[in-house]
């Protein structure tokens, strides 16, 4: 398993640098937005749909991709709105199987959701790749995103596996520890600690952006839980099958769609608190 993952990282973390740092932000946009869509294909699973109807899913997400394309949505607060929905989701994975008569019997309730996970993450993302008053410092927010997000997953990934004992969330994945979201945070830590030096920030300003970092962290394992606590409720070990060793596409970001809006926020903070 851990071969499979290796090679597939291997092939996709240099094909995701290419299109940060080849395409255009109208370009970024398209292909991030097919991505979602084969997300989108992925949660009509989560939601207990087949055939005909599993098609219907994605074919709505786009018809909302396009209409926040041409009208004139107010992006950034939308963004902040599902910050505060992943404070709820977090209540409910941790509170997990207690309320789970209350949404998991609900296809429609679970299509939402799916919503509020897919279209904001896309959202960030875009939004951050368009920060800056340079073209290449929205590219460089984002990967420094990526390169958190994937540091926290492996971070997570070994430290649990060697030193795992004291499950995070048993009902809803036993394989997650306490231990492995320590390992996440140190790791993170020590790859923000590295961009800080080499950006040359004021060290003024290292205990804020550590601080967003670790919330940042926090809630990609929420959303790495949240996707776990689906595919429990749904029977399901993967979401699909398109990346050896990872599953499916929705397997591999899982960790964004809620880490996303959350640092797109941190980033707004310490706009704020820095300036």
């Amino acid at each position: 398993m851990l071969r499979y993952r290796i090679l597939t990282a291997i092939i996709l973390i240099p094909l995701f640098l290419l299109l940060l740092f080849k395409l255009t932000p109208p370009a970024f946009c398209m292909a991030t937005g097919i991505v979602v869509l084969f997300c989108a294909w992925e949660w009509s699973a989560l939601m207990g749909l087949t055939r005909f109807y599993a098609l219907i899913y994605p074919a709505i997400l786009f018809i909302l991709l396009i209409l926040f394309v041409l009208l004139p949505i107010p992006i950034f607060q939308f963004i902040a709105a599902a910050s505060v929905w992943w404070l709820f989701a977090a209540l409910l994975v941790f509170c997990y199987p207690t309320l789970s008569d209350a949404w998991g019997n609900s296809k429609v309730i679970r299509g939402l959701m799916g919503f509020l996970v897919l279209i904001p993450c896309w959202l960030a993302i875009n939004y951050l790749r368009n920060l800056g008053q340079h073209a290449d410092q929205g590219v460089d927010i984002v990967l420094f995103l990526f390169v958190l997000i994937w540091g926290a997953d492996s971070g997570a990934y070994f430290v649990g596996k060697k030193w795992g004992k004291t499950k995070l969330a048993p009902a809803v994945s036993p394989g997650k520890s306490w231990q492995g979201l320590l390992g996440a945070i140190v790791t993170c830590i020590v790859i923000t600690l590295m961009a800080l030096v080499w950006s040359h920030t004021p060290y003024q300003q290292w205990l804020w952006v550590l601080l967003v970092v670790m919330i940042t962290v926090i809630f990609s394992v929420v959303g790495d839980l949240f996707e776990s606590m689906l595919k429990r409720r749904e029977n399901l070990k993967d979401s699909g099958k398109l990346l050896p060793g990872h599953g499916g596409v929705l397997d591999r970001i899982d960790s964004l769609t809620a880490a996303a809006p959350i640092f797109t926020m941190g980033i707004w903070f310490l706009g704020k608190v820095v300036h």
